[in-house]
């Protein structure tokens, strides 16, 4: 009778954990603390300035519907106005992602700067406050991707794309970068000798940000703090404890502050010191695997060392479209996402395509670590109990 009893119980608790709400917390608009929480048990979808595969990059529609599609973590890229707001928009220049040509009121505006050692002419951000920023429109990057979004949305500011990930139905992680540091303190002063760090930090301060990473503070709001700029990584260590991850690109490309080869920051030694001021590194994944006539050629052991070093790899940026595809991929972006995932075993991917990313990883991933929790697994279990007695 005591066995009867047991089954007769567990079939009760089965049946409840179908048919009623589960005995976890869902998402709510309302009470943060039963908002889904950051999953950790995977790598991160990083949507690279926003869903920028379908919506123009770093606009809050591209943010909102990276959210929809379930990334894991916004990432934009941060630069100032003339007037010292924080703006989120990736060049330096406003030339070819806005309607800035149309705008004859600005036709003298036009200026030459030195860029990271190159002189580079056009329409800088720096030249421009923020309300006439805002009269601006922003368009999409590349012409083979939808162009019925041009014209409609403006550029945003750091706190406006903070507010979208606080906002969100469930918890959302920023991933923004301290953007080209040198040239924005050479050309933008703020009152009392802040520099463009500063201004970045205070903004994530002002919203609550904090903690190192996977603490208890960090996980309520996550957030990584990136740059190709060495020195900024290590002068933000000192006024907070986010996370930061420092940037890598193009083997030929030096740093733009310390004008540091690639063999040097991502050689053992340089490891060793920077783990010190950051918890991983963001790679140009063509760096990790070398391409020639666009197929992938014997991966370096660049992630091998990086996670020998305490660091995680989060590589970028996967694009769906065949341009972008090496040839290895047979034109399919899943065979990409399999590439990165199951055998480089990188930590995050930076991606435009957020919801391909996601559906990708749910197919390959239905459980999670978390799944010893007894009712996730009863409600699991009925659920499938349930469908069976349908068919």
């Amino acid at each position: 009778m005591a066995s009867f009893g047991v089954v007769t119980f567990i079939f009760m608790i089965l049946l409840v954990e179908c048919f009623a709400r589960p005995l976890y917390p869902l998402p709510s608009k309302t009470d943060y603390k039963n908002r889904q929480p950051l999953q950790t048990f995977r790598p991160y979808n990083i949507a690279h300035r926003g869903s920028n595969g379908e919506i123009p990059e770093e606009t809050a529609a591209a943010y909102m519907r990276a959210i929809e599609e379930g990334a894991d973590f916004i990432e934009t890229d941060i630069l100032s106005s003339k007037d010292g707001v924080l703006i989120c928009f990736h060049d330096v220049t406003l030339d070819e992602t806005t309607d800035i040509a149309e705008h004859k009121e600005f036709a003298n505006r036009k200026r030459t700067y030195d860029v990271q050692g190159a002189n580079t002419t056009g329409y800088f951000t720096v030249d421009f406050t923020l309300e006439e920023l805002k009269t601006l429109r922003v368009k999409q990057r590349y012409p083979f991707r939808d162009q019925q979004y041009n014209g409609k949305f403006q550029i945003i500011t750091f706190e406006e794309y903070i507010s979208i990930a606080l906002d969100a139905s469930r918890v959302v992680g920023i991933y923004p970068e301290i953007k080209n540091p040198v040239l924005i303190n050479q050309h933008v002063k703020w009152p009392g000798g802040k520099r463009f760090e500063d201004k970045f930090v205070e903004m994530l301060k002002k919203y609550g940000y904090k903690g190192s990473y996977l603490s208890k503070d960090w996980l309520k709001q996550p957030a990584f703090i990136q740059s190709f700029a060495p020195t900024s990584l290590i002068y933000v260590s000192n006024q907070t404890d986010l996370p930061k991850i420092l940037l890598i690109d193009d083997i030929t490309v030096p740093t733009q502050d310390t004008n540091q080869s690639y063999w040097e920051i991502t050689s053992d030694a340089y490891f060793n010191y920077i783990k010190d001021y950051v918890v991983g590194i963001g790679p140009w994944k063509d760096t990790i695997v070398p391409v020639v006539n666009n197929y992938l050629q014997t991966p370096t052991d660049l992630v091998a060392r990086a996670h020998a070093s305490n660091l995680q790899v989060h590589p970028y940026t996967l694009r769906d479209e065949n341009v972008f595809l090496h040839f290895d991929f047979h034109q399919d972006p899943y065979n990409e996402y399999e590439y990165w995932v199951n055998k480089m075993r990188v930590d995050g991917l930076f991606t435009d395509f957020t919801g391909s990313l996601h559906q990708f990883q749910e197919w390959n991933s239905p459980f999670s670590p978390k799944d010893d929790d007894a009712s996730t697994l009863l409600h699991k279990i009925a659920c499938l109990i349930s469908n069976y007695g349908k068919i």
